[in-house]
């Protein structure tokens, strides 16, 4: 065992079992009436013509944003027809996916059942995972594959054996992620930075060729930075390959930079301004909410609401400072890690030049934040007695919150156009 979680009993059975039932549980619910509305809603409109396109192999649509999730979209169109199963079956799949992979990340992060298990609770409850899984939107994929990159390095960490076949699946998982959507970046350089600075502080003389020094005994810096660096950049611009192939106006293979160049162009030009437009504080705070749909159709008046569940975003908040203090001052490294990876998610919305930003932009980042939320939690179950009753609170209220929005989180038959006054508690939720 390595350093990550030296600091906790390293002898809890692993929850394999309770996470795989929490991820069915999850991946049934996600599943009720996914495919209501049978028309697109929400920005469906500018991914399934990219979808078909890849499909037909015939232009570009959409290019400002990588394919992989468009890619992903067309398989399941191409699986079950273009129809509202085919459209929401694959981030259905990856959002499932993206449950089971955040609790094994905790659960080798951290060595402990409540915190594993606290983790998939939160993820499922807190509405942005549960949301963006029953939407052909791309953020489900980044999402996903960034949270299966973060359990194969933390698998890796804690057991240095398995390093050798978790490392690649790492770099495979970042690549796609990127290739999903930029929001990755931030985050997929986290693992390359600090196994660097790791070795650099424990193997200063050898730094390029030593094997065993932490973080990973048996690989070398110069192993790692294939799998976490070279991979990567590989597996991403291989995503492109069928934008290699269109009929018109195909992606040239050999000059990334200049495409690339073009897609920075096409996502910095200038939106007009949109009625769900935030920005990232807004986002913290949760105070921003994006009807994806709200209209009648299918024979009922129906909405889909995107916002956070207010109990986990705001006791998460105190959560993310408590993992940032004990990360530093007690090398609480799974804390920091927590802590490092929402700092990131987040902070590159804090810089961006894009001027149109959405609530969906914090998905990556209330991944994290459910993770320290579950790491406070478990520290309160670990004293025992007394100190487990605010978790019981906490857990049940967002639960209560989660049963509470359910209808407007599964575009279940509302009574008339006013009901969304049940589940606009604050003004700028309408």
């Amino acid at each position: 065992m390595t350093q990550l979680s030296a600091h906790l009993p390293v002898h809890q059975r692993d929850p394999l079992r309770w996470t795989l039932a929490l991820t069915a549980l999850f991946g049934a619910l996600a599943l009720v009436r996914i495919a209501i509305p049978t028309q697109p809603m929400f920005d469906e409109i500018h991914y399934l013509p990219a979808a078909r396109a890849f499909l037909e192999l015939s232009q570009r649509v959409n290019p400002e944003h990588p394919p992989f999730g468009k890619e992903m979209i067309a398989a399941g169109i191409w699986l079950l027809g273009d129809n509202a199963w085919g459209w929401r079956i694959a981030p259905w799949a990856f959002g499932v996916l993206g449950l089971f992979a955040g609790m094994r990340a905790m659960w080798f992060a951290s060595g402990t059942r409540f915190a594993s298990l606290a983790t998939g609770f939160l993820l499922a409850t807190a509405f942005p995972l549960f949301i963006q899984t029953r939407i052909a939107m791309l953020d489900v994929f980044m999402i996903s594959l960034t949270l299966v990159a973060m359990w194969h390095w933390a698998g890796a960490m804690r057991e240095n054996e398995t390093a050798r076949w978790r490392l690649p699946l790492v770099g495979l998982a970042l690549g796609l992620a990127m290739a999903s959507k930029w929001n990755a970046i931030p985050v997929a350089v986290l693992p390359g930075l600090a196994f660097l600075a790791w070795r650099a502080w424990h193997s200063r003389l050898r730094l390029l060729t030593a094997r065993r020094a932490p973080p990973i005994r048996g690989v070398s810096l110069l192993e790692a930075g294939l799998w976490l660096g070279v991979v990567p950049v590989l597996v991403y611009w291989a995503a492109y390959w069928p934008m290699w192939l269109l009929s018109r106006d195909a992606v040239p293979w050999n000059d990334p930079l200049e495409w690339h160049r073009h897609m920075l162009s096409l996502q910095h030009q200038l939106l007009k301004a949109h009625r769900y437009q935030s920005v990232w504080w807004q986002w913290v705070l949760d105070l921003r909410a994006i009807w994806y749909l709200y209209q009648e159709v299918d024979g009922a008046q129906r909405g889909v609401i995107l916002v956070g569940n207010l109990v986990t975003m705001w006791l998460g908040l105190p959560a993310l400072l408590w993992c940032a203090f004990v990360g530093v001052f007690k090398r609480r490294w799974d804390a920091l890690a927590v802590a490092a990876g929402y700092a990131a998610s987040l902070g590159l919305w804090m810089i961006t030049a894009k001027n149109i930003q959405f609530y969906y932009h914090y998905g990556l980042p209330s991944c994290f934040l459910a993770a320290a939320l579950a790491l406070a939690m478990d520290a309160l179950w670990r004293r025992g007695g007394r100190w487990r009753w605010p978790v019981y609170a906490a857990l049940a209220a967002i639960l209560a919150v989660f049963v509470l929005f359910w209808p407007v989180l599964t575009a279940a038959p509302l009574e008339g156009k006013q009901d969304f006054l049940k589940w606009t508690w604050l003004e700028a939720w309408r």
